[in-house]
């Protein structure tokens, strides 16, 4: 058995969250990252959801780096063509399209994916980043909480419409280190019960995004479409200044830079790796460090039933 000290001191930065997952965590595991080759992603095409701001910029401007030619998918043009207008005079690469499209309403997300299947001839890389963290419960125009619309039915539409064009491709899942603090909620997919905190809701959905990873996996296999989760850690962003400014003014000075929580989500796009699994800062990682939050066959399963059901998935 061979002793790995890096292993050992990246298996507790890990465990002790706040040293793991803020910029503390990043610098140390950086530290003996190989560095992606010039233009890995040259000839590849990617979509990046919710890539206004933040870290969905990050990842944008770090594909564009690569020789993606990108796309933002956004819910509000004029700040996309700011967006791509940034990314473009930063010198990253050429200036991304951008394309409208609200990722919580099911209606759109078939507008907008069919008619970018039809104008495109293929997609590399689908980048899940568009998030939400209401004050309140709020529903999409189909009746879903948003946080379960946005993070998990939108995106699950959303994949199954681009997949024609997606032969090779690979579909990349921005979830959260919030979601190890949640099990899934089998008896309340849509939050109606019990006093609702957006925080709650959002941990809740990201832990469903990755207790679909192997199911998204598995249906998608045979096109030769690859999925992944990742977290970025905790990450200075406007999202988190707008909805969380307490954890803001207690963590700033351990929060990463959009571009370093953004980090694994560029490598795991310009870099062959196992389908289905779950990274943080280019490692695989555990999908639980809690007993009470590991969920059955049957349970997800019954997410999975649930889901496809109400964005209207095929059956395979």
């Amino acid at each position: 058995m061979t002793f790995d000290i890096r292993t050992v001191v990246d298996d507790v930065l890990d465990r002790t969250v706040v040293l793991g997952y803020g910029r503390t965590g990043y610098a140390l595991r950086s530290r003996g990252w190989t560095p992606l080759p010039p233009q890995a992603l040259r000839g590849r095409t990617a979509l990046v959801t919710g890539a206004n701001s933040g870290i969905g910029k990050a990842i944008a401007t770090g594909l564009a780096e690569l020789g993606a030619a990108v796309t933002l998918v956004v819910r509000d043009e004029s700040r996309g063509a700011e967006a791509a207008a940034e990314i473009a005079a930063s010198g990253s690469g050429p200036r991304p399209a951008v394309e409208r499209c609200d990722i919580s309403d099911l209606a759109d997300v078939h507008r907008f994916a069919t008619d970018f299947a039809e104008r495109n001839e293929r997609v590399d890389v689908l980048m899940h980043n568009a998030g939400v963290l209401p004050a309140t419960r709020t529903e999409s125009p189909q009746g879903h909480e948003i946080c379960l619309a946005t993070h998990v039915l939108g995106p699950l539409l959303l994949t199954e419409r681009l997949a024609p064009v997606m032969a090779g491709g690979r579909v990349i899942l921005v979830s959260s280190g919030g979601m190890y603090t949640q099990p899934l909620p089998t008896e309340d997919f849509e939050y109606k019960t019990g006093e609702y905190r957006g925080a709650t809701a959002y941990a809740r959905t990201k832990r469903m995004q990755v207790a679909l990873l192997p199911t998204l996996s598995d249906r998608y296999a045979a096109e030769g479409i690859s999925v992944h989760g990742m977290h970025p850690g905790w990450v200075d962003t406007p999202g988190v200044a707008t909805s969380l400014p307490r954890f803001r003014t207690l963590t700033r000075p351990l929060l990463r830079t959009p571009a370093e929580g953004a980090d694994t989500a560029i490598w795991l796009a310009a870099t062959e790796v196992p389908s289905g699994r779950f990274w943080h800062d280019r490692r695989a990682r555990p999908e639980h460090y809690l007993r009470r939050t590991r969920e059955s066959d049957a349970d997800r399963e019954r997410l999975w039933r649930y889901c496809a059901a109400v964005a209207g998935l095929p059956e395979r």
